[in-house]
């Protein structure tokens, strides 16, 4: 089956294409989007490695479900557009930068500028109806993102692997701890971060440590 992915992706992920499943799943995922309003919008359903490439990537940040809001989602977890509001995890990602790096707190949540550096904003499930969380999951996209970060632990080397909260920490599983570093914490959700989870993590100041010490360049948050 051919994907409209950024090429640089192919040749790791070709595999997962031409499964059965795969080809079950795009079924159920064009259905979804010719009954009902569904986001991330088509085009943009694998934005997310389109923003950054394989060969690019130093960073995977994993989430679990796109934005199911209207113009949220546009194919990075965590991030949205430019010009709407901020959701809650957003905002908490946000703060704990501005109390790690001490950088002021962005007007933008679109974070197309931290993919453009290799961070990989990988959501477990890729696709959602309109406000109903979760309605995509179980049909075939966790198996083809557990695919994408077995692909990347096996071909890449000293990634960081940012897994924040219970869901995303399960995937340590599928890395190899010998060559990549993994930081875990609470989620950042209001749940989690009022809780204690999250503030304090320092994963981004720590993220930039680890890539000093490898004679890499730190990211930008």
């Amino acid at each position: 089956m051919n994907v409209s992915i950024h090429q640089s992706w192919k040749p790791f992920l070709q595999q997962e294409f031409d499964k059965p499943y795969f080809k079950d799943l795009v079924n159920f995922v064009k259905a979804e989007y010719s009954k009902h309003k569904c986001f991330p919008p088509g085009q943009q359903i694998f934005n997310a490695f389109e923003h950054c490439h394989f060969n690019a990537i130093k960073v995977v940040i994993i989430g679990q479900d796109p934005y199911h809001g209207i113009g949220q989602a546009h194919g990075l977890c965590f991030s949205v557009n430019d010009g709407i509001a901020h959701p809650p995890s957003l905002i908490n990602i946000f703060k704990e930068i501005e109390q790690d790096l001490g950088t002021p707190y962005p007007k933008s949540g679109n974070l197309e500028r931290w993919a453009k550096q290799g961070v990989l904003l990988l959501n477990a499930t890729l696709t959602v109806t309109a406000h109903h969380a979760g309605s995509h999951q179980k049909k075939g996209w966790e198996q083809f993102s557990n695919a994408v970060i077995e692909q990347i632990s096996e071909h890449k080397k000293d990634i960081v692997f940012l897994l924040w909260g219970g869901f995303a920490k399960s995937k340590s599983i599928l890395i190899n701890k010998e060559k990549h570093s993994i930081l875990t914490s609470g989620h950042p959700s209001p749940l989690s971060a009022n809780r204690g989870y999250w503030f304090g993590n320092k994963h981004f100041s720590k993220t930039n440590f680890l890539f000093e010490q490898a004679g890499l360049k730190a990211v930008v948050w």
